[in-house]
């Protein structure tokens, strides 16, 4: 008699943390895009469409979604948490257009930026567009202290970037500068993703805090996680090119730290690159082997956890669950994303 043979049963890929937070909030998710979707609609074409091609082209929404955990986390049962989470995209889709245009970025996300294919002048406008859009959503809550949050962190963002031009090839940039510049250009809009969501839902004063802690300090850990992969992540999951900020003249958290323990000669070498108005592919290449000889990259990622270790430290104050498990699980996956 033969045997039968049967074949192994197909092993279903493992989720990561930002694949099951997407699917625990799924339908959120997709009323938050239908709205994003009716809100960036205009009659003068240009601007559904430039609009359309930057928040479609594929991100996360890490953000978004955020407000719709924190929410979850908060108890709230109502509906405005979609309209906060649209907002918080459309003003980091606003800031991606203007930050472009000032980086001089000519992929965003693996495809051509906005201003590349439209220019300057469209992808500035739009912006703002997206920013009036914002507002409006706001607005639309009947809440004071969202609009405060929100419009507050608006302007934080912009300050951020604004203190980030100063200090490119300023060798005077410290690293509590550095610190500084982008706890307001990433982790303030971080920080309030999840903040407004615990002022919808009432929560008391120091659960509010809490999460605009757990915000602040993912914030700060994605922003450092980002400066690391600029010099040792996988360009085909960026969707950028590695070594931007270099290119940029932008002194990073791992030059940075490279440059603690510089040689003389290393030094001299970091300060004339950084004074060069162009650099090349063998500055970047020698730049990588002194970020590797340091070991800048690590400190920086050993930096990026203990941020990590802050905001889920924050979470405590919650009762646990699957949605504290989510938002605590999603700390781990940002520094280990695209290595």
């Amino acid at each position: 008699m033969a045997l039968t043979s049967f074949a192994e049963p197909e092993q279903k890929p493992k989720l990561n943390a930002m694949d099951r937070l997407e699917a625990a909030f799924a339908d959120g998710l997709a009323e938050v895009n239908a709205l994003i979707i009716e809100r960036m609609q205009s009659p003068v074409g240009m601007i559904p469409d430039l609009a359309s091609h930057l928040v479609r082209a594929g991100g996360k929404r890490l953000r978004p979604l955020i407000t719709l955990a924190a929410a979850d986390l908060a108890g709230y049962k109502g509906d405005a948490h979609y309209k906060l989470a649209a907002t918080v995209e459309f003003i980091h889709s606003a800031t991606l257009l203007h930050d472009d245009i000032v980086d001089g970025s000519p992929m965003r996300r693996g495809k051509p930026a906005a201003n590349t294919v439209w220019g300057n002048a469209p992808s500035v406008l739009v912006g703002d567009f997206l920013f009036a859009r914002a507002f409006s959503l706001m607005v639309e809550t009947g809440r004071l202290r969202v609009l405060d949050i929100l419009a507050g962190a608006s302007s934080i963002i912009a300050e951020g970037e604004v203190r980030q031009l100063a200090a490119i090839a300023n060798f005077d940039t410290d690293e509590q500068e550095y610190m500084e510049i982008i706890e307001a250009k990433t982790a303030e809009l971080f920080a309030s993703a999840a903040r407004v969501s615990a002022v919808v839902a009432d929560l008391p004063h120091a659960k509010e805090v809490a999460l605009d802690r757990y915000g602040r300090e993912l914030g700060l850990a994605f922003q450092l996680v980002d400066d690391a992969l600029d010099y040792a992540g996988a360009q085909s999951k960026l969707g950028k090119a590695v070594g931007d900020d270099f290119r940029e003249g932008k002194i990073t958290m791992p030059v940075a730290k490279a440059m603690q323990k510089s040689s003389t000669e290393e030094h001299d070498f970091w300060i004339k690159v950084f004074r060069k108005p162009t650099r090349t592919n063998a500055d970047l290449q020698h730049a990588m082997s002194l970020i590797t000889k340091h070991g800048g990259v690590q400190a920086t990622l050993d930096q990026a956890r203990t941020h990590i270790a802050n905001a889920k430290s924050a979470l405590q104050i919650f009762q646990p669950g699957k949605t504290r498990t989510l938002l605590s699980d999603i700390c781990d996956f940002v520094v280990e994303r695209s290595f």
